[in-house]
């Protein structure tokens, strides 16, 4: 397996962790409004801070684009792009059809 990919699978899966803990009591989430039908949760935020840490830990150079946090080094080369939590509807609703979402971005292409 490529290394970045092992990267990135060690991020999902730290991220995971985060969402799993959280699935088993959904009703004591922080739950924010993003837009009409759009929402955001402190599970969002955690699982996307614990990808972003595990990344930056390997890869300090490159640069994040957060559905929750926004950009950080857009001029890298290697951007990733994370859905930490895609599917929030369906994860608050109890609905197990949601995962996490990450991509990388190697000089303005997706690989």
């Amino acid at each position: 397996m490529h290394p970045m990919l092992s990267i990135a699978v060690k991020a999902a899966r730290e991220a995971g962790r985060i969402i799993n803990r959280a699935s088993q009591d959904v009703g004591s989430i922080s739950i924010q409004t993003k837009n009409y039908n759009d929402f955001v949760s402190e599970v969002d935020r955690s699982a996307e801070q614990a990808i972003i840490d595990v990344l930056k830990d390997a890869y300090p150079d490159h640069g994040f684009w957060g559905e929750e946090s926004g950009h950080d080094n857009h001029e890298a080369d290697n951007i990733w792009i994370i859905d930490p939590l895609d599917g929030t509807t369906n994860f608050l609703h109890g609905f197990p059809q949601y995962c996490i979402s990450i991509a990388l971005q190697q000089k303005g292409v997706l690989t």
